[in-house]
């Protein structure tokens, strides 16, 4: 996931930025070559494949912001995140499917990179990959797996992370659920959040929120990554020479990149992603068939789901999008189911038959309506009202998402049923439905958007 950081390069270079911006930055990329001596290599799609990997460089960061951040230990000279991000041929869509460290893999025959002896293909877990052979080692077994010819690598840091964060003014970040994880010290009640770089860093690196482990925190790095998209795209950073000037010597400042991916890519793409946005993006995990995989002299692995695996990296070499595309007029994903609410429509307005309407709608959308909408004591109402108690927040969250510009006003003791009193403002009603339940080791695929806060 940190290696996000580094794509957020290529969205703020659509600017059209002057040339030599750029190029005065460039010498900030520290260079490897991943792909030297490579045989036998999958054929090449359409559109670019990177290889984002997220390293642990925690010696590189201070004393207090160890302690602070919880990153205690030694560092561990291995991949904490594996990301292949496809950018389609037309440039408009990004595709990033997220390779759990975990994951079974079998390496191709190769060269300690520590030890110098020659090793015949074995069994290890996927980020071990980068410990026993460097990016070189991590991009032929991520190919031997995937099939994907991976077209560029990008390796990034902790403190790549947290500056770039930190430069961006930070990231919003909404969840309906307190999250807290002693290990890394995050503490989230619910709610929304503007994260800076050390708390950012601490909700991407939490892997025990809930018993999804490593699966839930790639999730929730998902929903980091559509939010810091939405945060660049938006905040006029684009814009803004100096600002994009200080944001991408954040992210080059620590980071390693393949020779090939230069100040002319960086450029070329970015032209080419002027609309990019987090509806532009969709993001997905591999497909696990196996969880617990016990592998002698390895330890506990992720086994994926080859036959839907095959699939997923199908469509990244044949460079079809992974969700089938939704107009503007389709459902939006809630937290709740909109059958699992009921609710009671208020008019708020002097206009008549408003409460008719707006119930009708409401129940037409799946709420579960009385049926019986009534005035409310003011009729002078200007902007729609959700009101509801406490206990049921999330539920409220739910319904506001489907009454655009609406407000939310809690109401201790108002029970179960949520009341919407119409207002003046009152245009329509927004399809929403509820995420489908994941099935075991099936996280499935959710656009930018879907994720961002509602």
């Amino acid at each position: 996931m940190r290696a996000v950081t580094s794509l957020s390069v290529v969205v703020l270079a659509s600017a059209g930025i002057g040339h030599a911006v750029v190029t005065s930055l460039d010498a900030d990329i520290a260079r490897v070559d991943p792909f030297k001596d490579m045989k036998n290599r999958p054929r090449a799609g359409h559109g670019m494949n990177v290889l984002l990997v997220g390293t642990d460089g925690r010696d590189r960061i201070s004393q207090a912001e160890r302690r602070a951040y919880r990153l205690g230990g030694a560092p561990c000279h291995c991949t904490d995140t594996i990301m292949i991000v496809h950018i389609s041929e037309d440039r408009n869509r990004a595709s990033v499917v997220s390779l759990p460290r975990d994951s079974y893999a079998m390496t191709p025959a190769h060269r300690d990179a520590t030890s110098g002896k020659q090793h015949h293909g074995h069994p290890l877990k996927l980020n071990a990959a980068y410990a026993e052979g460097g990016p070189q080692l991590t991009v032929r077994t991520v190919e031997a797996m995937t099939k994907v010819k991976i077209d560029h690598y990008l390796e990034v840091d902790f403190t790549s992370f947290m500056k770039t964060v930190d430069v961006l003014g930070g990231v919003k970040i909404c969840t309906s659920q307190p999250l807290k994880d002693s290990y890394t010290g995050l503490d989230l009640p619910a709610g929304t959040h503007d994260l800076k770089g050390g708390e950012a860093l601490q909700y991407v690196r939490a892997r025990h929120v809930d018993g999804a482990s490593d699966l839930g925190r790639m999730q929730r790095q998902q929903r980091f990554m559509a939010a810091l998209v939405e945060r660049a795209t938006s905040s006029g950073i684009l814009l803004n020479p100096m600002k994009f000037r200080d944001v991408t010597r954040a992210v080059l400042g620590s980071v390693r990149a393949d020779k090939g991916f230069g100040t002319d890519e960086l450029l070329d793409l970015g032209r080419a992603m002027r609309n990019f946005s987090p509806s532009s993006s969709e993001f997905t995990t591999v497909p696990i068939g196996r969880m617990g995989y016990v592998v002698k002299g390895v330890g506990s692995t992720l086994r994926w789901d080859q036959e839907k695996a095959a699939g997923l990296f199908a469509a990244l070499r044949e460079d079809r999008p992974l969700t089938a595309h939704r107009a503007r007029g389709d459902a939006v994903t809630v937290d709740v189911a909109p059958q699992q609410i009921r609710v009671q429509v208020e008019n708020g307005t002097g206009t008549a038959g408003l409460g008719k309407r707006v119930d009708a709608a409401l129940a037409s959308t799946g709420f579960r309506t009385t049926r019986m909408p009534v005035n409310a004591k003011e009729r002078t109402v200007r902007r729609t009202v959700v009101a509801y108690d406490p206990r049921w927040d999330r539920s409220a969250k739910s319904l506001a998402t489907a009454l655009p510009g609406s407000e939310l006003r809690a109401v201790k003791g108002l029970g179960a049923t949520l009341k919407v009193i119409a207002g003046s403002d009152f245009e329509r009603v927004r399809k929403v439905r509820a995420a489908a339940p994941a099935q075991s080791g099936e996280p499935g695929v959710v656009r930018g958007d879907e994720v961002g806060c509602k």
